[in-house]
């Protein structure tokens, strides 16, 4: 299957609120973040610059196995794209998609028709026990606020549930669209099981869209600079770094103050034979958004084990590029 070129950068139209610009140092969102069948992948990146053969082999090496690929890394000190393979290409992305649901809290926080501190019981959620911490808490309801740590910080399917039943899947999907994101959507809740008539995923979408979505929250486009600090300190909680955050040496649980200047917000999907991250990392030298999306057949802990590898390998590159 044929791959595309690499776009052009980002014009002053493009969705998730315009061009992005060299403002990994005044972001108050990113500062904010900072401290609290087979395919060929294309050989292209930013001149002058690391060419991410790395990644592109391992990618290539996932792609030859089956497993569909999508790709996507932006220099936000310019607004190029360093890096794209299929990134137009809608896949599913597990947990990722529960951004545009943070996002719509925020929003809806920041508008008053949401209460931060409202008290949501979890007796009125539908269960769903496939991660998370608070359905093993005593606690049986959390305000509102709290509920959205839990969702960003460890991906807890039941708060997420709780959120989206606060909110409604409706307001998220008009959240969606009303930020331009064509190929992207949060189509379900958290399930233990999916049935026929249920939803085949979580949630879609493209790394070139999830890769300028980040980019917005840190450049603070995305709705508003209020609704976008929020959202991106958030996000700076998530505790999973094991795919491409791996190569960061945070500390998964406190990584808000690094003492190495390392600025970095992420989330991460995950569902059965789907992996996805998605973040922006800033380091002394540059700061980018990137997106990688794999699906694969999890037929084996070797199959699972390539797709981790082919994003940690990223996640070496990205560094180097930073640092």
């Amino acid at each position: 299957m044929g791959m595309p070129p690499v776009p052009e950068p980002a014009s002053s139209s493009d969705p998730v609120g315009g061009p992005v610009e060299s403002t990994r140092r005044d972001a108050p969102a990113l500062r904010g973040a900072g401290r609290k069948g087979p395919k060929r992948l294309p050989r292209r990146a930013a001149a002058g610059r690391r060419s991410f053969t790395a990644t592109l082999r391992a990618l290539d090496d996932l792609a030859s196995s089956g497993a569909r690929v999508s790709v996507r890394i932006d220099d936000l000190d310019g607004g190029a794209p360093v890096l794209a393979g299929d990134d137009f290409v809608t896949l599913p992305v597990g947990g990722l998609g529960v951004v545009a649901l943070l996002i719509e809290v925020a929003a809806s926080f920041e508008s008053g028709r949401l209460d931060a501190l409202e008290i949501i019981d979890r007796a009125q959620v539908h269960g769903a026990t496939n991660g998370g911490v608070w359905q093993h808490l005593k606690a049986p309801a959390l305000p509102l606020s709290d509920v959205a740590v839990l969702a960003a910080s460890s991906g807890d399917a039941l708060a997420v549930n709780a959120l989206l039943h606060r909110v409604g899947l409706q307001s998220v999907r008009a959240r969606i669209e009303q930020l331009g994101l064509r190929r992207t959507a949060l189509l379900d809740r958290f399930r233990d099981d999916r049935g026929p008539d249920d939803a085949p995923h979580l949630a879609l979408s493209t790394a070139r869209e999830m890769a300028q979505l980040f980019a917005g929250l840190v450049n603070s486009t995305v709705v508003s600079p209020g609704v976008s600090a929020q959202v991106a300190e958030w996000l700076s909680l998530n505790h999973d770094l094991s795919l491409v955050a791996s190569a960061t040496g945070l500390d998964p649980f406190a990584h808000e103050n690094d003492q190495h200047g390392l600025l970095f917000v992420n989330k991460t999907g995950r569902a059965p034979g789907v992996r996805a991250e998605a973040g922006v990392l800033g380091g002394p030298r540059s700061a980018v958004s990137y997106a990688l999306v794999a699906n694969f057949d999890d037929l084996s802990i070797a199959h699972r084990l390539r797709a981790h590898d082919a994003f940690r390998v990223l996640g070496v590159e990205l560094m180097e590029y930073v640092f």
